[in-house]
Protein backbone atom coordinates (compact mmCIF):
# COMPACT_ATOMS: atom_id res chain seq x y z
CA UNK A 1 0.00 0.00 0.00
CA UNK A 2 3.04 2.29 0.20
CA UNK A 3 2.50 3.67 -3.32
CA UNK A 4 -0.62 5.51 -2.09
CA UNK A 5 1.26 7.29 0.68
CA UNK A 6 1.61 10.68 -1.04
CA UNK A 7 -2.11 10.73 -1.84
CA UNK A 8 -3.07 9.80 1.69
CA UNK A 9 -0.85 12.54 3.10
CA UNK A 10 -2.57 14.99 0.76
CA UNK A 11 -5.94 13.87 2.09
CA UNK A 12 -4.78 14.15 5.69
CA UNK A 13 -3.73 17.77 5.11
CA UNK A 14 -7.07 18.71 3.56
CA UNK A 15 -8.94 18.66 6.85
CA UNK A 16 -6.75 21.39 8.30
CA UNK A 17 -7.90 23.85 5.65
CA UNK A 18 -11.64 23.25 6.01
CA UNK A 19 -13.92 25.63 7.89
CA UNK A 20 -16.76 23.18 8.45
CA UNK A 21 -17.12 19.78 10.05
CA UNK A 22 -20.51 18.29 9.16
CA UNK A 23 -20.30 17.35 5.49
CA UNK A 24 -20.95 14.64 2.96
CA UNK A 25 -17.64 12.84 2.44
CA UNK A 26 -16.93 11.32 -0.98
CA UNK A 27 -14.29 8.62 -0.56
CA UNK A 28 -12.90 6.23 -3.13
CA UNK A 29 -11.04 5.93 -6.41
CA UNK A 30 -10.32 8.25 -9.32
CA UNK A 31 -13.98 8.39 -10.34
CA UNK A 32 -14.35 10.66 -7.31
CA UNK A 33 -10.82 12.09 -7.37
CA UNK A 34 -11.35 13.51 -10.88
CA UNK A 35 -14.82 14.94 -10.15
CA UNK A 36 -13.79 18.56 -10.54
CA UNK A 37 -17.25 20.07 -10.13
CA UNK A 38 -18.24 18.12 -7.04
CA UNK A 39 -18.98 21.22 -4.94
CA UNK A 40 -21.17 22.80 -7.60
CA UNK A 41 -22.97 19.52 -8.32
CA UNK A 42 -24.20 19.18 -4.73
CA UNK A 43 -25.19 22.72 -3.71
CA UNK A 44 -27.49 21.49 -0.94
CA UNK A 45 -24.56 19.92 0.94
CA UNK A 46 -21.11 20.78 2.10
CA UNK A 47 -19.00 18.13 0.36
CA UNK A 48 -15.41 16.96 0.76
CA UNK A 49 -13.64 15.03 -1.99
CA UNK A 50 -11.44 12.37 -0.38
CA UNK A 51 -10.90 10.37 -3.56
CA UNK A 52 -7.42 9.18 -4.43
CA UNK A 53 -6.30 8.04 -7.85
CA UNK A 54 -5.98 4.36 -8.66
CA UNK A 55 -7.31 3.31 -5.29
CA UNK A 56 -8.84 -0.08 -4.70
CA UNK A 57 -11.48 -1.01 -2.17
CA UNK A 58 -8.67 -2.80 -0.36
CA UNK A 59 -6.72 0.48 -0.15
CA UNK A 60 -9.79 2.47 0.89
CA UNK A 61 -10.31 0.03 3.75
CA UNK A 62 -6.63 0.00 4.72
CA UNK A 63 -6.39 3.82 4.91
CA UNK A 64 -9.90 4.48 6.20
CA UNK A 65 -8.99 5.71 9.68
CA UNK A 66 -6.28 8.03 8.38
CA UNK A 67 -8.46 9.52 5.65
CA UNK A 68 -11.40 10.08 8.01
CA UNK A 69 -9.43 11.55 10.89
CA UNK A 70 -11.02 14.71 12.24
CA UNK A 71 -14.28 14.44 10.30
CA UNK A 72 -17.78 14.19 11.75
CA UNK A 73 -19.80 13.67 8.56
CA UNK A 74 -23.54 13.67 8.10
CA UNK A 75 -23.08 11.09 5.33
CA UNK A 76 -20.40 9.02 3.63
CA UNK A 77 -20.44 8.13 -0.09
CA UNK A 78 -18.07 5.38 -1.28
CA UNK A 79 -16.95 4.38 -4.77
CA UNK A 80 -14.27 1.72 -5.14
CA UNK A 81 -13.86 -1.85 -6.31
CA UNK A 82 -13.44 -1.81 -10.07
CA UNK A 83 -9.68 -1.36 -9.75
CA UNK A 84 -9.60 -4.43 -7.51
CA UNK A 85 -11.16 -6.47 -10.31
CA UNK A 86 -8.77 -4.87 -12.79
CA UNK A 87 -5.88 -6.01 -10.59
CA UNK A 88 -7.12 -9.60 -10.71
CA UNK A 89 -8.90 -9.87 -7.37
CA UNK A 90 -12.04 -12.00 -7.13
CA UNK A 91 -15.52 -10.68 -6.29
CA UNK A 92 -15.53 -12.62 -3.00
CA UNK A 93 -12.33 -10.85 -1.94
CA UNK A 94 -13.89 -7.48 -2.69
CA UNK A 95 -16.89 -8.42 -0.56
CA UNK A 96 -14.54 -9.12 2.36
CA UNK A 97 -12.94 -5.69 1.94
CA UNK A 98 -16.40 -4.14 1.89
CA UNK A 99 -17.42 -5.97 5.07
CA UNK A 100 -14.27 -4.68 6.75
CA UNK A 101 -15.03 -1.17 5.55
CA UNK A 102 -18.55 -1.38 6.96
CA UNK A 103 -17.12 -2.41 10.33
CA UNK A 104 -14.63 0.46 10.35
CA UNK A 105 -17.31 2.99 9.38
CA UNK A 106 -19.52 1.73 12.19
CA UNK A 107 -16.69 2.06 14.70
CA UNK A 108 -15.87 5.62 13.66
CA UNK A 109 -19.26 7.02 12.72
CA UNK A 110 -21.91 4.84 14.36
CA UNK A 111 -25.19 4.99 12.46
CA UNK A 112 -24.19 7.82 10.11
CA UNK A 113 -25.84 7.21 6.70
CA UNK A 114 -23.43 5.51 4.28
CA UNK A 115 -23.88 5.00 0.55
CA UNK A 116 -22.04 2.59 -1.76
CA UNK A 117 -22.07 3.54 -5.44
CA UNK A 118 -22.15 0.37 -7.55
CA UNK A 119 -19.25 -0.50 -9.81
CA UNK A 120 -19.70 1.16 -13.18
CA UNK A 121 -19.81 -0.71 -16.52
CA UNK A 122 -16.66 0.72 -18.14
CA UNK A 123 -16.17 -0.02 -21.87
CA UNK A 124 -12.45 -0.64 -21.19
CA UNK A 125 -13.31 -3.47 -18.79
CA UNK A 126 -16.47 -4.78 -20.40
CA UNK A 127 -14.84 -8.15 -20.98
CA UNK A 128 -15.22 -8.55 -17.18
CA UNK A 129 -18.94 -7.82 -17.27
CA UNK A 130 -19.95 -10.91 -15.31
CA UNK A 131 -17.45 -10.21 -12.54
CA UNK A 132 -18.67 -6.64 -12.21
CA UNK A 133 -22.30 -7.73 -12.01
CA UNK A 134 -21.49 -10.46 -9.49
CA UNK A 135 -19.49 -8.07 -7.30
CA UNK A 136 -22.32 -5.55 -7.33
CA UNK A 137 -24.79 -8.29 -6.38
CA UNK A 138 -22.61 -9.48 -3.50
CA UNK A 139 -22.30 -5.99 -2.05
CA UNK A 140 -25.96 -5.09 -2.56
CA UNK A 141 -27.07 -8.32 -0.90
CA UNK A 142 -24.72 -7.68 2.02
CA UNK A 143 -26.24 -4.24 2.51
CA UNK A 144 -29.76 -5.69 2.40
CA UNK A 145 -28.81 -8.48 4.79
CA UNK A 146 -27.30 -6.10 7.33
CA UNK A 147 -30.39 -3.87 7.14
CA UNK A 148 -28.43 -1.06 8.77
CA UNK A 149 -27.43 2.47 7.78
CA UNK A 150 -25.98 1.57 4.36
CA UNK A 151 -27.69 2.14 1.01
CA UNK A 152 -26.74 0.77 -2.41
CA UNK A 153 -26.77 3.28 -5.29
CA UNK A 154 -27.06 1.40 -8.58
CA UNK A 155 -25.42 3.39 -11.39
CA UNK A 156 -24.59 0.25 -13.40
CA UNK A 157 -28.00 -0.18 -15.01
CA UNK A 158 -28.38 3.52 -15.74
CA UNK A 159 -25.09 3.55 -17.67
CA UNK A 160 -26.16 0.88 -20.19
CA UNK A 161 -27.79 1.51 -23.57
CA UNK A 162 -30.85 -0.30 -24.91
CA UNK A 163 -28.71 -3.21 -26.08
CA UNK A 164 -27.25 -3.66 -22.59
CA UNK A 165 -23.79 -2.25 -23.42
CA UNK A 166 -22.02 0.69 -21.71
CA UNK A 167 -22.92 4.08 -23.21
CA UNK A 168 -19.63 5.39 -24.59
CA UNK A 169 -20.79 9.01 -24.38
CA UNK A 170 -20.62 8.78 -20.57
CA UNK A 171 -16.88 8.11 -20.59
CA UNK A 172 -13.59 9.81 -21.27
CA UNK A 173 -11.68 8.65 -24.38
CA UNK A 174 -9.89 5.96 -22.35
CA UNK A 175 -13.21 4.16 -21.84
CA UNK A 176 -12.48 3.87 -18.14
CA UNK A 177 -12.89 7.26 -16.49
CA UNK A 178 -16.06 9.32 -16.58
CA UNK A 179 -16.69 12.21 -18.94
CA UNK A 180 -19.04 15.19 -18.39
CA UNK A 181 -22.18 13.21 -19.30
CA UNK A 182 -21.16 10.43 -16.94
CA UNK A 183 -20.70 12.82 -14.05
CA UNK A 184 -24.07 14.40 -14.78
CA UNK A 185 -25.73 10.97 -14.58
CA UNK A 186 -23.90 10.27 -11.30
CA UNK A 187 -24.92 13.68 -9.94
CA UNK A 188 -28.58 12.93 -10.62
CA UNK A 189 -28.43 9.40 -9.22
CA UNK A 190 -26.51 10.24 -6.04
CA UNK A 191 -28.63 13.35 -5.43
CA UNK A 192 -31.77 11.20 -5.56
CA UNK A 193 -30.32 8.83 -2.95
CA UNK A 194 -29.21 11.65 -0.64
CA UNK A 195 -32.61 13.37 -0.81
CA UNK A 196 -34.39 10.11 -0.07
CA UNK A 197 -32.25 9.07 2.86
CA UNK A 198 -30.96 12.25 4.56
Amino acid sequence: MYWYEDEIRRIEKMHKGLSYESAVLFYGSSSFRLWGGLDADFPDHEVVNLGFGGSTLAACTWFFERAMQGYFPKALVIYAGDNDLGDGRHPEEILIFFQQLMAKASTLFGNTPCFFVSLKPSPARWQMEDQFKYTNNLIENEIIKQNANWKFINVFKRMLDKSGKPMSKLYAPDGLHLGPFGYELWRETITEALKKNL
